[in-house]
Formats: structure tokens, sequence, C-alpha cells
């Protein structure tokens, strides 16, 4: 169970006293100078320890968890189109697409937030295995959020922590005691601090699979924690459910999805058989339900908002002979199931120059079989080929939920500096439908205009050095040009743009005479300065030609001129007369 109600003790834990010698038990295994807090919680020592509304109460939760094991070999490939049935595949392997691909976003976030703390999408993956089965079996909207509420036994100390309500029954339906609630099974006194929103809509909910995976991902990277460490790692698991049972388990399922994952259409997830209290699971229901002495209030996916009812499976008794059958009420599509196809929404050409962002953005509706746009699903885009492009936050997958009229916008695209043309694929997420795939050009850097830095004349004695030294500055659109490839040719006249065979000239790392310099880029501040120029014997004025992609050209005047004589004697002042 996520943080904190996530805490639970061994099978067969009833009493307060063997939970006090549980976290002992935990505090002693731990490293030197690490202690646990009131509720089980690593943390080094002077270190801060994140809020806990139930740091008194001593219990942790003690809800069940899934206590399947996976797979011992390698997990086998998604399967193919045209793959045999009697093929075996791992279905452990396939994490429904909503929720894999929530477990993604919540690393990618933390990777930018936290980026010491190495969050692997994996563990979270792992958790919610052990938790909710990937909420079971990925029953879940296109916004994330759980289409029937998933919650943990009362936490009334029946057998379980006393964990007096703090919500008022706002997500687990019970205005009398906690329930750890959701996907990654927080318990509602804990989400009040570490909740997270994650899916950008504006509520921090437990029950939504964006917002529990952010806000898992969050708990996980407190305390300054690096999970690339095996130490640290432990740590975290353990401060999540402080049970060396649960610890072995999440590990597991931890290597196992390291190995190798699929997708799979969400609400087709396998759902785990054995919970850590003896129960089994069922196929049929979405995660832990309640104990017979919770209530059974509607679940409610967001606050202030209706939510559905848990469905009920349909009877496997056949009626009695003769007595007439009522065809079970059939489920209504979810708009993610009535989608039929996807479609380029008005797209204009994608086309950036390196290094910049893409002006144009990728749009793409939804839409069901009779060409009506459909809301609120989700699609997600995915850049393919060799390249350095992004979406805006340097990633390079994003995802976009339609609109009323169905229609997704991706975010910004931007240029790295490979040039060339690469696609973005769009799908659906939650079903196999075939997208479009767009093509993005990436054009090297240029510039329009060249100037000189300076107006100073530039001469020098024959055999002599140049004293200032050549210095441009580009620009494009007014706009400061960097990175931009620059060429330097001293040619024989403005018309003739050979390379000369006299005058001035450059010098090689050998220091052997070259006309013409390549392979030259402006700096940050489109700032461009050559190398030092020298000149033969030969005098007269030379012409110096700048080129840069894109066209821009700018010739630079050099003269080479004997040095003005300055010996020659005054005239003899006249006599003065006698």
């Amino acid at each position: 169970m996520a943080a904190q109600f996530g805490r639970r003790l061994a099978k067969g834990a009833t009493t307060t006293a063997v939970a006090a010698l549980a976290v002992a038990a935990l505090s002693a295994s731990q490293a030197p100078g690490v202690t646990a807090d009131d509720n089980g919680r690593s943390t080094a020592a002077g270190a801060e320890a994140s809020p806990d509304p139930t740091s008194g109460n001593g219990a942790t939760g003690k809800s069940p968890y899934y206590t399947d094991l996976p797979p011992l070999n390698t997990p086998s490939p998604a399967p193919s189109v045209g793959t045999p049935a009697s093929t075996p595949v791992e279905t452990e392997a396939g994490i429904p697409a909503t929720v894999l691909d929530a477990y993604k976003k919540a690393a990618a976030e933390l990777q930018e937030s936290k980026p010491g703390c190495n969050l692997p999408w994996q563990l979270l993956a792992a958790i919610g295995q052990v938790e909710s089965g990937q909420a079971g079996g990925g029953r879940v909207d296109a916004d994330g959020t759980t289409t029937s509420r998933i919650l943990g036994p009362q936490l009334d100390g029946n057998g379980f922590a006393l964990i007096k309500d703090t919500d008022n029954g706002a997500y687990d339906g019970n205005s009398a005691y906690d329930s750890a609630v959701g996907p990654m099974q927080f318990i509602p006194s804990t989400w009040a601090w570490a909740g997270r929103d994650g899916n950008g809509d504006g509520v921090k909910d437990p029950n939504n699979i964006y917002d529990a995976s952010l806000a898992a991902g969050h708990y996980l990277c407190r305390n300054g924690w690096d999970l690339s460490d095996a130490g640290d790692l432990k740590k975290a698991i353990l401060s999540y459910n402080p049970s060396q049972d649960y610890l072995n388990t999440v590990r597991s399922w931890l290597e196992y999805f390291r190995k190798g994952t699929y997708e799979v259409p969400d609400g087709t997830g396998t759902i785990p058989g054995n919970r850590s209290d003896g129960s089994s699971g069922s196929s049929g229901s979405s995660g832990s339900t309640p104990s017979p002495s919770s209530p059974s209030t509607p679940h409610t996916s967001k606050p202030g908002k209706p939510g559905l009812p848990s469905p009920t499976p349909p009877s496997t008794t056949p009626p009695p002979s003769g007595t007439p059958t009522t065809p079970p009420p059939t489920t209504p599509a979810t708009p993610t199931q009535s989608v039929d196809h996807l479609e380029d929404s008005g797209t204009g050409k994608l086309a950036a120059m390196a290094g910049d962002a893409f002006t144009e953005k990728i749009s793409t509706k939804a839409e069901n079989a009779s060409g009506k746009g459909v809301a609120k699903v989700r699609i997600r885009y995915t850049i393919l080929g060799d390249t350095d492009a992004t979406f805006t936050g340097g990633e390079k997958v994003a995802t976009a939920l339609t609109d009323s009229s169905g229609v997704a916008t991706a975010p910004a695209l931007q240029a790295g500096e490979t040039t060339g043309t690469f696609a973005v694929r769009a799908t659906l997420i939650g079903r196999t439908v075939t997208g479009p795939i767009y093509s993005a050009t990436v054009t090297q850097r240029v510039a329009d205009t060249l100037v000189r830095t300076a107006d100073t004349a530039l001469t020098c004695t024959p055999g002599g050095e140049f004293a200032d030294a050549v210095q441009i500055k580009a620009t494009y659109k007014d706009a400061v040009a960097d990175k931009v490839a620059a060429t330097a040719t001293l040619i024989k006249s403005a018309d003739d743009a050979t390379e000369n065979d006299k005058g001035p000239y450059f010098k090689d790392a050998d220091g052997k005479t070259v006309r013409t310099l390549t392979g030259l880029t402006t700096d940050a501040d489109g700032l461009l300065k050559l190398p030092q120029l020298y000149a033969d014997d030969t005098t007269g004025t030379y012409v110096l030609r700048i080129t840069t992609a894109g066209g821009a050209t700018l010739d630079v005047t050099l003269t080479v001129a004997a040095a003005a004589d300055t010996s020659a004697s005054p005239s003899p002042s006249p006599s003065a007369s006698s």
C-alpha cells in the first residue's frame, strides 16, 4: 500500500504490540545513522522527515497486498498480428496502456525535478502490481481515473491499524475510519501531503493513476534517496511498507519488468490471484474491495464529481428450466472504445532550423465510425528516427487529451542539432488504432546578414602581419545567428571567387600558408573571429570573402602597401641676410 498506509505487517499480525515490534526490527536492520520515524519511515540522521498526520498512532495500515511473484524466466515479447494463439506469452509482462503511460510520465517528471533520485518507471510498475494489480488490470478512463473504486479494508483496529477518518469520507466513502485508496493505495491522511496532480486537470486525486503515480514517485524520492543505490532503494521500498516480504515481492517485480514489458489495451491486464491476508484476487474486480464492514457507497473519482459504481459480475448460475431469461445489461462503450480511427487535423508544414522550436504543432482528431469527434481520449505522440529533436521538456514521447471536438494538440517540437527528416507517430492510448505519421524536417542554422564589428582599415606591409584581426557578427531576421557554419576565402577579386595564389594568407597548425578556412562556426553571440592574417611580398588590394549557410556573404578589403618613406632630410632653411 502506498505511503504510509501501505506499511503492512506480516500476515497474521493483529495487535498494536506486534506492529511496534515490527517497526523496531526495521530500525535495527537499517544502516548506521539511519533511524525510523514513528511510522517506520527510514530517515537519515538529522534529515527532515516528511509531514505525517498519523505519526502519533503507531499503526501503519496493515492492509493486504498482492503476493503473486512473477515468472522465473525472461518476459516474452508482445504478441504480434498473426501470432498463433498457442504461442506462449507471459501475460504478467503486459501493462495496460494508460497505466504504463502514467508510470513513464511520472518517472520523466521526477527525472527533471529530482534527477539525483534516479527513479525507474519499472519501480512504480512493481509497486502498482503489488498494490492493485495495475489498477485492476487497467480499468481506468482516458483521464486515468479508475472506473470503480479500489479500496483497502477500513482501518478500524479489527485486525488492522486503527486510523479514524481524516477526510470526512471524501476519498474512501467512510466517515468513521480511513481506508487505503486508489491504484497506489494511499490513505487520505498521507495523500493530504503527498498528493500530486499528475494529469494536469487541477485536481489531486488518489483514484487517478497519473496523480497517484507522480505522488508515489515523489514519496519514493524523498530524504535525498538515490534509487540507483541498492541501500537507498531498499529504504524507499520499506518506507512504502515496512515488511521484508513486501520488499522481496516488489524487488522481484522490479527486476522482471526491467527485463521487458509490453503494452496491452486498458481493461485487459492480468490481475493477481493471491493476497497477503489469505484472500484471493478476482479477475472480475478492480483491485482491493472493501471489507464487509466497509460502507457500500458509490465511488467518487474526484471530490465533488459523480463517480461510477463498481460493475456487478454476471451470474454464472443457469436459470431454472422454463424460466424466461433476461439478457444481461450491456455496458456502455467508453470513449476510448468508441474511437474508430485517428486522422490529421490541419497540421501545417513541420520545419525548423537546428536549435529552434517548431512554430507549427501537431494536431490529431479521434473519430468514431460515423466520423464524429470523440472527446476525452488520450493520444500518444512518439518521435521516430535518427534525430535529437524532442518535445518541449526534452522528452521523445508526449501525450495529449482530445477536446470536446475530438482534437488533441501535441506539445511543441524542439529541434536539436541533427539536420534532416524524422517522423512523429500518433497512437491511441488504450486500444490498437492506426494513427497518422507526421514528417518533420530540421534544417541547418543560417544567417542572412554579416557585418564587421569594427570599421578600422585593414592594412599591412609586405612580409608583415595585419595588426587587427577580422571579426564579424552574423544575424538571422535581426536575431543573433549562433552556431552557423562559415567559410573564409582570400579570392582574386569581387568578381572572381577563385582562391588567390598571392597576397594575404592564414597559417595552418604546421605554419603552412592557407588561403581558405572551412569548418568555422559563429559562437553563442553570433560572433566569429578569424585567425591572424599575414602578407607576402606582393603589394596591392585584396578581398577576403566570408560566406555562411543561408547565403549571407561579406567581402572585407585588405591592403598591402610599403610603409611611407620618412627618412628624407628636411629642406635647409634660407640663409639669413647679411
